[in-house]
């Protein structure tokens, strides 16, 4: 381990001592059966402190709080997440103002700004037009993001990105992709994979054609 790499573990193993507290605060307060509540109260918290410091103290509440969750990975500032049943692998960057649902991310995968993860596609029923929307109930869905995923600015996922894919920026997940797709519209199409040997042309934009 460089010299580097190991002052920024001390300095971790700083900050997990330090919001141990906080972690244990949390834990007291979730017994009665609303600890997706509490849970998003201290996220929102948490979400709001700048900085590398705010950083560093999110992934340590993070670790500690959500199963299967590193600490070497980032979230970024005003970005919430919403289940304690999520985890965050090692690697992971969550750019600023995203909501994360219920959901498992890969190693190594880059979430962009605003981006939005739903806890699935049938989180809200519908059907029975007597009874408002809000009182018919849902389905929670763990949805599975891949290692080395790349998610583009402001895009909606309802379903689960393979490993090595890619989703453009405002596009909307809608169905399960295939490992490596590259992703794109409303709703998501693959218009390329990373593993293709003949891969298909790239969108170009409109304008003027230089030989």
């Amino acid at each position: 381990m460089s010299s580097r790499a190991l002052i920024k573990r001390t300095i971790k193993n700083m900050v997990l001592l330090l919001i141990f507290p906080v972690f244990i605060l949390y834990w007291l307060m979730s017994f009665g059966g609303k600890s997706d509540g509490v849970f998003q109260s201290y996220s929102q918290f948490l979400s709001l402190l700048p900085g590398k410091t705010g950083v560093y103290i999110r992934a340590a509440f993070y670790r500690l709080a959500t199963p299967g969750t590193s600490d070497e990975m980032s979230v970024g500032f005003m970005t919430i997440l919403s289940h304690r049943n999520t985890s965050i692998a090692k690697g992971v960057y969550i750019g600023p103002q995203c909501n994360i649902g219920m959901c498992s991310i890969g190693k190594n995968t880059l979430i962009g700004s605003g981006v939005h993860i739903l806890s699935g596609s049938r989180q809200h029923q519908f059907q029975d037009v007597q009874t408002p929307i809000q009182q018919q109930g849902g389905v929670f869905e763990k949805i599975q993001i891949g290692s080395d995923c790349w998610l583009g600015n402001t895009s909606l996922v309802m379903a689960n990105l393979k490993d090595h894919s890619i989703l453009a920026a405002g596009s909307v997940l809608t169905k399960p992709s295939s490992k490596g797709d590259i992703l794109a519209g409303n709703p998501a199409k693959c218009i390329n994979n990373r593993f293709d040997s003949n891969p298909r042309p790239s969108f170009q934009p409109m304008g003027r054609v230089v030989e």
